[in-house]
């Protein structure tokens, strides 16, 4: 009997996931469906309506969307942006968590909680003051101005993340390799890296899919040259009535690139949440 009552339990919780899952994806499906039809179809009716009649669907607009620099040039732009931000933020803050964690140093507390504080520094307070900072040193405007701003407001978060992280490896380990005559380094990178890789996804994640969809920033700090998909996306908003060929396919394409990496290392991004909840 309770091995009935678990099984209808765990049927009734499966088919509550896959509702919720399938309304997830439904937008995501909707803008892939109006991305393959014509501007004409599109004034005719809403997505759905496709379905009924598949001819109305083809990769014309893929092919428009190719042909159109602009956007082009705004998805290698948020490439750019989003690859190196990510692995700088891993990178840096990998080595300053471990350094936090178990490394003696002076004034070790007192900067741990100086990355502390500078979680509740809103992005916005900097925007101006670091805007005219990058005007002075030339890279306002520039690709490696909006990855260094991004780089600068993930590192706080990111270090105290991964510090607590790295806190929770048993002392034992770590002694055992000094013992064995393995240097910090090689502590760090054969032994620390490997076992804290589901926090290093998660964080990767985190990084990746803020920096991707972030337009705040790439409006202030991108030129025309610079810009990514978002501002790209805005602009090209303006013009709805006429370019909606390229349009739809242009937010897929910024859609899709931030959902296909999510699945991609989900194993790893679910084992980096639920990392030191049971012991």
């Amino acid at each position: 009997m309770n091995a009935i009552r678990r099984g209808l339990g765990n049927g009734l919780v499966q088919a509550f996931l896959v509702v919720v899952g399938l309304i997830w994806l439904t937008p995501l499906a909707g803008l892939f469906v109006a991305s393959l039809r014509s501007p004409e179809d599109t004034a005719k009716g809403g997505w759905w309506t496709a379905l009924s009649a598949p001819a109305q669907m083809s990769f014309d607009n893929y092919s428009a969307l190719l042909k159109n620099a602009g956007m082009t040039q705004a998805f290698w732009n948020t490439v750019m942006i989003s690859v190196p931000t990510t692995a700088l933020v891993v990178i840096i803050a990998a080595l300053a968590g471990y350094a936090f964690a178990w490394l003696d140093f002076p004034a070790r507390e007192p900067l741990f909680l100086l990355v502390v504080a500078l979680l509740v520094v809103p992005v916005q307070i900097g925007l101006l003051p670091v805007a005219k900072l990058f005007g002075q040193l030339g890279l306002f405007g520039t690709i490696p101005g909006v990855v260094l701003f991004h780089v600068a407001y993930g590192l706080p978060f990111a270090v105290f993340l991964l510090r607590n992280y790295f806190a929770e490896m048993p002392k034992e380990m770590l002694e055992a390799a000094r013992m064995d005559g393995g240097s910090e380094w090689r502590i760090f990178t054969r032994l620390v890296l490997p076992v804290g890789r589901p926090a290093l996804a998660s964080l990767a994640i985190f990084q990746f899919l803020w920096v991707w969809n972030d337009m705040l920033v790439a409006l202030l700090f991108a030129d025309g040259s610079s810009q990514p998909l978002t501002v790209e996306l805005q602009t090209q908003l303006r013009q709805f009535g006429s370019n909606i060929d390229v349009l739809a396919p242009g937010a897929f394409l910024s859609l899709i690139v931030p959902v296909a990496v999510f699945f991609a290392f989900q194993r790893h991004f679910v084992q980096g949440v639920m990392a030191g909840s049971v012991k």
